[in-house]
């Protein structure tokens, strides 16, 4: 099998320097059942030769010429190895040994761009596909271009007896889906076969808009039908996606280490979590990683398609799992938990949720900490449901009765707040409270000395008055 390279898809003649969005050699004619949902006939606005107009004229000319073999041992519709002996602007002089030189045809010559010409020095080595065996000259006609092709279509024949992933860019579009290099071949995608990732994307209501933002990206494809005759190489990223993740998520979980930031694109949600595309392959933000807030579903904070920045905190190489966290991205509230509050310190916090157990309050003054009033700490009598004593919505004064900052949960009592346990700390509270209003307030006293000095002299007359 020839080895995949990927730089192969880069490689288009001059004229092809746009998109190849006029034409595709996967020009589909009568699909195959499981593909016909989305393959129609491309489009051929733009006024320029194909590949495959190329193709069939050369097998024209080969057809003109006896297939039996020539002097040399060349036949017509063959590859040969040979070795560049001159250049000039009209011709290729190729040896292919035993005494025969072959010739490239000046019409190719001046469809090649400038590197691939520079890259014609006597001397060097050249693989050509035989045209005729005896030109009119009697020199075999030679075709460079079309030896690569034919080497492309063996390449595309091994990936498709061994079910290979092949990687290379999305070289242009049409309306019914998308046409990537297989070396010098064109294949055609349908838009059934394209991932869903850019089934997403493809929206629009003109084969540009859906497809434009495509050209030149990185794409992974199986080949799934090739017809020679009639140039067609359909290729499926679908098929592909499942292995090419696999590989992707192997090579990340190879270069990833705990802690790692990366920027994703959540691709699915999930009632307990939502799943985030790192670049081919996907890790999971639990539930109770989204937020440092309570999230009931992800899709409270996230939408499929949206791009997040995400820490790496597990790492399972073996069942390749990667664990990610977004809430580590943001401020631990529970800092300010431990700096602002303490066990018998009174706050405000509004009931958020009523469960069996207890009520969730979230506090006034730091939102984002929800606590728990026990059933047990409604009331100083029994409670079989929370909703004999409190509602969603309500705004209570409760007392702080336990701080665990390691399994970050804070509890809250009702029944406690006229504790007399709390008594002395509710006292120093009040007085802290008094003392800082009366620093406050002694302020604007000092601005005002002099006019309060001129209202005791004022006292002063009318008492001796």
């Amino acid at each position: 099998m020839m080895p995949n390279n990927p730089d192969l898809g880069d490689e288009m003649l001059p004229e092809e320097s746009a998109p190849d969005t006029e034409h595709t050699t996967a020009a589909p004619q009568d699909e195959t059942p499981e593909l016909a949902a989305d393959m129609t006939q491309p489009e051929s606005s733009v006024d320029v030769q194909s590949d495959a107009d190329e193709t069939q004229e050369q097998d024209s000319a080969a057809s003109d010429t006896e297939t039996s073999e020539e002097p040399g041992g060349l036949k017509a519709k063959s590859i040969v190895e040979g070795t560049v002996l001159d250049t000039s602007p009209t011709e290729v002089l190729v040896d292919l040994g035993e005494g025969v030189t072959g010739v490239v045809a000046s019409r190719e010559l001046e469809r090649m761009d400038r590197v691939a010409l520079e890259a014609l020095k006597p001397g060097n080595p050249v693989i050509a596909y035989v045209l005729k065996a005896r030109g009119s000259d009697g020199r075999p006609v030679l075709s460079l271009a079309r030896a690569e092709e034919e080497r492309n279509w063996q390449m595309a024949e091994d990936y498709h007896q061994s079910q290979d992933v092949y990687y290379s860019k999305v070289a242009g579009y049409n309306k019914g889906g998308l046409i990537v290099r297989f070396g010098k071949v064109r294949g055609f995608v349908p838009a059934s076969q394209v991932s869903r990732e850019r089934q997403r994307r493809a929206e629009g209501e003109n084969p540009e808009a859906r497809w434009g933002e495509m050209v030149g990206e990185d794409i992974a494809v199986k080949v799934v039908e090739i017809d020679r005759a009639r140039n067609r190489l359909i290729l499926s990223e679908r098929a592909a996606a499942r292995e090419w993740r696999e590989q992707q998520k192997g090579r990340l979980l190879e270069e990833l280490e705990v802690g790692d930031v990366r920027k994703g694109r959540v691709i699915s949600l999930a009632d307990f979590g939502a799943f985030v595309d790192l670049g081919g392959a996907d890790g999971l933000i639990h539930l109770t990683e989204l937020s440092w807030e309570h999230v009931t579903h992800p899709r409270e904070l996230l939408e499929v398609g949206q791009e997040v920045e995400v820490e790496v905190i597990s790492l399972d190489r073996d069942r390749k799992r990667i664990g990610l966290s977004l809430k580590r991205k943001a401020q631990d509230p529970w800092e300010d938990v431990l700096r602002q509050y303490e066990v018998g310190q009174l706050v405000q916090a509004s009931v958020t949720k009523l469960t069996k157990f207890g009520a969730f309050a979230r506090l006034v003054d730091s939102p984002e900490i929800e606590g728990l009033i026990h059933i047990s700490e409604l009331a100083d009598y029994r409670v079989s449901h929370p909703r004999e004593v409190v509602l969603v919505g309500d705004v209570l004064t409760l007392r702080i009765v336990k701080i665990d900052p390691d399994q970050r949960r804070l509890g809250l009592s009702l029944r406690q707040v006229d504790s007399a346990k709390f008594m002395d700390q509710d006292w120093e509270a009040l007085v802290d409270e008094f003392e800082q209003g009366a620093s406050g307030a002694s302020q604007p006293a000092e601005e005002t000395a002099p006019d309060a000095g001129s209202a005791e002299d004022e006292a002063t007359d009318e008492d001796e008055a």
